[in-house]
């Protein structure tokens, strides 16, 4: 049925987003982590998304429901779309140095390798996010109100 498929678009979504928004708040949480168990300060994670068509051509399709031994308007598409995590990156910007001599981990000179997490950068994303997760509970309870419509229709 079609508005399972946007459901699960739609949720591809809102899983998409919440793992956005945990990795912007452990990026915040390690803004000041200076030394890690990988060794060296903490570096900047970014989630990279990749769309899903959802959409196969219609050879594919004639195909799949031939092999079935179904007709073409009940096979459907396997994948329903949306979009999911492909990675979560480490961000290649330099550290930032800042002069603590003071600091455990400072070098020779003084000077330690900061994380390159930028408050503001962190802040503006997860307001992103939160604006993208708000979208799609808006569009779920929309599907939600029209599944509900036609079902009353159907009485």
């Amino acid at each position: 049925m079609a508005f399972l498929s946007s459901m699960n678009i739609v949720g591809s979504g809102l899983t998409a987003q919440q793992l956005r928004l945990d990795v912007i708040s452990e990026n915040i949480t390690n803004s000041n982590t200076t030394r890690t168990e990988a060794g060296g300060p903490y570096r900047r994670k970014v989630v990279v998304f990749e769309a899903m068509s959802g959409r196969d051509d219609f050879r594919t399709v004639m195909a799949r429901a031939a092999a079935a031994g179904r007709t073409a308007s009940n096979a459907g598409y396997e994948t329903a779309g949306g979009v999911r995590v492909t990675q979560v990156a480490e961000d290649p910007t330099p550290l930032r140095l800042v002069y603590d001599p003071a600091h455990p981990d400072a070098d020779a000179d003084g000077y330690v390798s900061m994380p390159n997490v930028d408050t503001v950068k962190e802040i503006t994303d997860a307001m992103a996010a939160t604006q993208a997760y708000s979208a799609n509970v808006t569009a779920l309870n929309t599907l939600k109100t029209v599944v509900q419509r036609a079902l009353e229709i159907g009485r």
